[in-house]
C-alpha cells in the first residue's frame, strides 16, 4: 500500500510542476499583454472548465502534461480579428523571450524550493563526499599500521607498530605536506606516503599551529604482492549530510542547485551512449541504475523511496526532475521552447545583419520550412520514451531492500 501512494505522490508531483511550468508561460503572457486564449492541465477530452476574462480553464482526462495556448505564438497561427493586435509574434523579441523562458525559470525555482524547504528540515546531502578529494584531516590514529592483504580491518603488520602515533600525529591534524610535498587532498597525500619508506618529515596544521613531525613510515604489503609506506592513520569524513537555518539555508540551497546542475548538464551529455543500455535491459540484461528513466520508472523508484522510509530520496527525485525538465525544455530544438528561443534569436541577428547592409528587418520565421526538422526531433524523443517506458515496465530500476 505505501508503495503505490508513493507511485501516486511522485505521478502527482510531476503532474504539478508540469502544470506550473504552463501556469509560468501563463502568467508572463499575460504580464505583457498577450492574448491567452487556454489555460488547460492535462489532455484529451475536457473534464471540468470555467472562463475568466478571456481565458479559459480547465482540466482534460489524460493527467500527462498540460498546455497554454497564446494567440498567434508564430506568425503561421491562425488568429481572430480580435486577436490579431495581441498576438504573441507582434510582440518586442526580449517579451516573446521572457514568456518563452518562463517554463523553464518555474521548473527552477520549484526545485530550490524543494531543495531550500529540505535544506532546513531533513539536511542536504553532501555531494562533494569522496574520499579522495577530501583535506588530509586525520580521523583516526591507529595503534598499528595494517598489512592491506588482509580484508577484515585487522592484523598488525610485524616490526610496525604504529608510525603516526609514535610521532604525535593526532586526530583532528591536517596534514599540508609530506616530504616536502604539499598534499592539498587525501589521495595527495596517500599516494606520497605509499612511495615512502623510513623517517620522513610531515608539516601538519592543529589548530593555530603548524608543526612539523617527523614519521616513520612502514612498509606493507599488497594484494599484489608489492610493498607500499603506510603510517596507520584514517580520514575525517565530513558529514554525510549539511544541515542549515532558515537564512543559511537560502546560501546552502543555491550551492546545491549549482551542483544540481552540473549532474544534470553532464547526464544529458550522456545520454546518447546510454541509449544501448536501456535496449539491453529490455532483452533481460541488468539495468544500469545509470540509466535513463521515464515518468513511470521515476515513479516506480518514488514508490520505492517512500515504502522503505527514504523521503530524501523522494524529496531529491522531485527537484532533481524539475531541474531535468527545465534544462532539456531550452535545448534549441524544436518543438521545445529552447527551440523557439533559438527562432527569435535568429530573427534579431538577422535583422541587425540587414540593417547593416542597409536593408529593412526580414519578417517573421517560416515554420513550416522547420517542420521536417521538427518531426525528426519527435519521432527520436518518441522512440527514446518508447523505450524507456518499456525498460521501466520489463525491467525497473528498484531501490534495494
Amino acid at each position: 500500500m505505501q508503495w503505490i501512494v508513493g507511485v501516486i505522490l511522485f505521478a502527482l508531483g510531476i503532474c504539478i510542476s508540469v502544470a506550473l511550468h504552463e501556469a509560468g508561460h501563463m502568467a508572463a503572457a499575460k504580464m505583457f499583454g498577450m492574448r491567452v486564449r487556454r489555460y488547460f492541465i492535462g489532455f484529451g477530452p475536457t473534464i471540468w472548465s470555467f472562463r475568466r476574462g478571456e481565458t479559459e480553464y480547465g482540466l482534460k482526462a489524460i493527467p500527462a502534461g498540460g498546455f497554454c495556448d497564446i494567440a498567434g505564438m508564430t506568425a503561421l497561427d491562425e488568429v481572430t480579428p480580435e486577436e490579431a493586435p495581441r498576438a504573441m509574434w507582434r510582440y518586442a523579441t526580449w517579451k516573446r523571450f521572457v514568456v518563452m523562458v518562463a517554463g523553464s525559470i518555474t521548473h527552477f525555482i520549484i526545485g530550490f524550493v524543494i531543495l531550500y524547504l529540505m535544506a532546513i528540515t531533513m539536511g542536504l546531502p553532501n555531494l562533494s563526499l569522496d574520499v579522495n578529494t577530501v583535506r588530509p584531516q586525520v580521523g583516526t590514529v591507529n595503534d598499528c599500521v595494517v598489512d592491506k592483504t588482509k580484508t577484515s580491518g585487522t592484523g598488525c603488520t610485524s616490526g610496525a607498530a604504529a608510525p603516526a602515533k609514535n610521532a604525535g600525529l593526532r586526530p583532528g591534524d591536517v596534514v599540508q605536506s609530506v616530504a616536502g610535498t604539499p598534499t592539498p587532498t587525501w589521495r595527495d597525500m596517500v599516494k606520497k606516503v605509499e612511495g615512502l619508506s623510513g623517517p620522513a618529515e610531515f608539516v601538519v596544521r592543529r589548530g593555530s599551529q603548524t608543526l612539523t613531525l617527523t614519521v616513520d613510515v612502514a612498509q606493507v604489503a599488497t594484494t599484489d604482492g608489492k610493498k607500499v609506506g603506510a603510517i596507520g592513520v584514517s580520514v575525517a569524513l565530513p558529514p554525510t549530510v549539511n544541515t542549515y537555518g532558515a537564512l543559511d539555508g537560502v546560501g546552502g540551497a543555491a550551492s546545491f542547485t549549482g551542483q544540481m546542475f552540473v549532474g544534470v548538464w553532464n547526464g544529458l551529455l550522456a545520454f546518447p551512449e546510454k541509449i544501448p543500455k536501456v535496449v539491453q535491459a529490455i532483452g533481460g540484461g541488468q539495468r544500469d541504475p545509470e540509466t535513463p528513466v521515464s515518468v513511470v520508472g521515476a515513479s516506480i523508484i518514488g514508490g520505492d523511496a517512500v515504502e522503505r522510509g527514504l523521503w530524501e530520496i523522494f524529496i531529491l527525485m522531485l527537484a532533481t526532475l524539475n531541474f531535468f525538465v527545465g534544462v532539456f525544455n531550452l535545448l534549441p530544438l524544436l518543438p521545445l521552447d529552447g527551440g523557439h528561443i533559438a527562432v527569435l534569436f535568429y530573427e534579431k541577428i538577422r535583422d541587425w545583419v540587414r540593417r547593416l547592409r542597409g536593408k529593412p528587418a526580414g519578417g517573421p520565421v517560416d515554420y513550416s520550412k522547420l517542420s521536417a526538422v521538427t518531426m525528426v526531433f519527435v519521432l527520436l524523443g518518441g522512440a527514446v520514451v518508447l523505450l524507456t517506458v518499456t525498460a521501466d515496465i520489463v525491467n525497473p530500476i528498484r531501490i534495494p531492500q
